[in-house]
């Protein structure tokens, strides 16, 4: 014979808890601040502008001035400058990452705990 169910003690839809996932119930604010910080974008952004004006900048300044209308020269010159950007762009990535895990570092170590390069 089958059993027959309570509905008294079942919730209805109103009554569950309304998360469905990782988004936030109902009555609490959600978090509208981006992934990503803003010094991190702008830095994205200051090198995009970089990537695009030092080396057609440098290109046509160089064309007729330095290399007397050899194209060629301008545009090594022209690549060159390019990859010196995009080099600095990862020097300055490696040391903002580097300085983010310096205080988990100290703070992982405890205050009276040194390391050999410590001493």
């Amino acid at each position: 014979m089958a059993t027959r169910r309570i509905l008294s003690q079942e919730k209805t839809l109103i009554e569950k808890d309304d998360t469905v996932g990782s988004s936030p119930a109902a009555n609490e604010k959600s978090n509208i601040a981006p992934a990503v910080p803003t010094s991190v974008i702008m830095k994205l952004l200051a090198f995009t502008l970089g990537m695009i004006v030092i080396p057609i900048g440098s290109y046509f300044l160089t064309v007729d001035t330095v290399f007397m209308g050899n194209s060629t020269y301008a545009g090594v010159l022209a690549a060159i400058m390019a990859n010196a950007v995009l080099i600095g762009y990862i020097f300055v990535a490696m040391a903002e990452d580097q300085s983010e895990q310096l205080p988990q570092q100290a703070a992982a170590k405890g205050p009276g705990q040194e390391g050999k390069k410590d001493r």
